[in-house]
């Protein structure tokens, strides 16, 4: 066979590529025909910012929603009254507190269990003033003992745990104001199983009793020691007067009140009454039943005052009774009680000689 001719022979494409040389890299990102490879998708973190915060605004509304039904559940009268000749606004803010002594609505095992007794008439077995001032001057609670002996509008002289069955609320407010000289703002009444439940709501209210104490009248006993009162109890402790722990009557009775109120407030005002929603609720749940305010009153209104209040077992808040003649209660004195209303209405200090316990 001839060789072919020179011009006709077969390139030579060399030996023939090996396997690795097929495994060429990639060609570089954007040259045409070689689109560039999808990105690494980032591992996605639990978003627990977003979480927290979704929680949170729940939780907020939730409460908003809670407080305004609790709100709207309040008991309100129109316990306030305009006018002519009512003593003008001053500094501060009064709240008139009264704790009704009213046995309605009580069935008798309950006036067993409280051991209320039975009278026919309303009287208010408690009446405060608390005073919420406007500057950094210390809150005060003034207790206006059960005999004394006012001035009340219409109804000449009488004492003033018994102008509640004359004229109920409105007629109250009114002779505190004329006797006093302050504007109540605010209206606060409590019944006796309404005090008692809130009490229980809040797990009982620790004391310090110096001395035991047994009602000489009723029969209850209080030992000594430091102990929690539940409701019977606490209704016991500040209703006590006639007992050898209490040999002033009613003036050693409101100390009680005012001692119990302090403790009271601050177990209710304490971080695990507010964060603990088995214990918020309940409790808010009795007071909104236990308590009648005024029509212009709300829970926020309530909130500030049992955040002034419980100042009270911590010196922050001076507690004090109406200066009185003599132990009998029945008249104020005159120089000191003036003083004394001069101070609250101009958000003073409570000069030291009128304070009184």
């Amino acid at each position: 066979m001839l060789p072919l001719p020179a011009q006709e022979q077969p390139p030579n494409y060399g030996p023939p590529p090996r396997r690795d040389d097929y495994r060429q890299p990639p060609p570089p990102a954007g040259d045409e025909g070689y689109p560039p490879p999808p990105p690494r998708r980032p591992r996605r973190r639990p978003r627990w910012g977003r979480r927290i915060g979704i929680t949170f605004l729940v939780l907020l509304l939730l409460l908003g929603v809670g407080f305004f039904w609790m709100d709207t559940s309040l008991n309100r009268i129109a316990a306030i009254e305009d006018y002519p000749g009512r003593p003008a606004a001053a500094a501060g803010t009064n709240w008139l507190i009264v704790g009704s002594d009213s046995r309605e609505g009580l069935t008798d095992e309950e006036k067993a269990k409280y051991t209320t007794g039975d009278p026919t008439s309303k009287l208010t077995d408690t009446i405060m003033v608390a005073h919420i001032p406007d500057n950094d001057t210390p809150p005060t609670l003034l207790s206006l003992p059960r005999d004394s002996r006012v001035e009340v509008p219409g109804h000449g002289t009488k004492q003033i745990n018994a102008v509640y069955a004359l004229g109920e609320a409105p007629l109250l407010v009114k002779t505190v104001e004329a006797n006093t000289g302050l504007r109540i703002d605010h209206y606060a009444e409590i019944s006796f199983l309404g005090f008692a439940g809130m009490v229980d709501a809040v797990g009982g209210v620790e004391m310090d009793i110096p001395e035991e104490m047994r009602d000489n009248q009723t029969g209850a006993v209080i030992p000594a020691g430091h102990q929690k009162l539940d409701g019977v109890q606490a209704l016991a402790f500040v209703r006590m007067r006639k007992s050898d722990a209490t040999p002033r009557s009613d003036l050693d009775r409101v100390v009680n009140q005012r001692k119990f109120i302090g403790a009271l407030a601050g177990e209710m005002a304490s971080p695990g009454s507010l964060l603990n929603p088995f214990t918020l609720f309940p409790m808010l749940g009795e007071a909104t039943d236990a308590l009648t305010v005024d029509e212009e009153d709300h829970l926020w209104h309530l909130a500030s005052l049992g955040f002034a209040m419980r100042g009270i077992s911590d010196g922050g808040t001076v507690a004090t009774t109406m200066p009185v003649t003599d132990s009998s209660a029945h008249t104020w004195d005159p120089d000191k009680s003036q003083r004394l209303f001069t101070a609250l209405k101009e958000d003073t200090p409570i000069p030291p000689d009128v304070i009184s316990n």
